[in-house]
């Protein structure tokens, strides 16, 4: 499995002919938008930074498009959607709807939080995620988790690996210093369930493709 970051929430999981794309980003978001083939794209909220469908339909390939909570399969991939709420991109005290997915493919556990602004997890995502191989969790404010809610909300999970994402530098530094346990930066990052041994909640900064 290959795992890049496009920027914002967005991030390509390869693993042999399959495409996996969370949350890409269209043409009209202020990011810059992806360009590539997907077979699965995920999208955890409607919002322009998130939901470039569009902009994954590319080549020969059309993705399977999954827009919100439920159960999965597609192309021996088991996703889980979970319902929960983010502030991002909304006015005043108003909530939209966000979705946690939960991916298994190659023995592993993915989980993308999406545009979460909630700092617990559901009972039902709870209940029903289990052990996580690879969290990714937004840590920029602004209607998604702060840094501090961040940090605290990802060690409570137990991940093996923890991916920052939705950030500025500010950010950033703010949550690799609430971890004080140093981090790892990686253009890209090539896993297997053996190099999983000994993680225990590592800290792994994937740079935005073109940085």
């Amino acid at each position: 499995m290959v795992i890049t970051h496009h920027g914002g929430q967005c991030f390509k999981v390869t693993f042999g002919d399959l495409t996996l794309v969370f949350d890409p980003i269209s043409k009209g978001s202020s990011l810059p938008a992806v360009r590539f083939g997907a077979d699965v794209a995920l999208v955890s909220r409607d919002h322009a930074d998130m939901n470039g469908v569009e902009e994954v339909t590319y080549g020969d390939k059309e993705p399977f498009a999954i827009t919100g909570p439920g159960e999965y399969e597609r192309q021996g991939v088991v996703i889980q959607g979970f319902l929960s709420k983010s502030k991002y991109g909304v006015k005043g005290e108003e909530e939209a709807v966000n979705t946690i997915y939960s991916v298994q493919l190659e023995d592993m556990i993915l989980v993308h939080l999406g545009a979460l602004s909630d700092t617990e997890l559901s009972k039902d995502a709870r209940e029903n995620i289990g052990e996580i191989d690879v969290l990714f969790v937004p840590i920029g404010g602004d209607g998604v988790l702060s840094p501090a809610k961040a940090h605290e909300l990802a060690v409570s999970l137990e991940p093996k690996i923890i991916v920052p994402m939705h950030y500025d530098d500010k950010s950033l530094g703010l949550f690799l210093k609430e971890s004080g346990n140093g981090s790892e930066s990686v253009d890209k990052l090539t896993l297997k369930k053996k190099d999983l041994i000994g993680r225990d909640g590592s800290i792994l900064v994937i740079t935005p493709a073109g940085k």
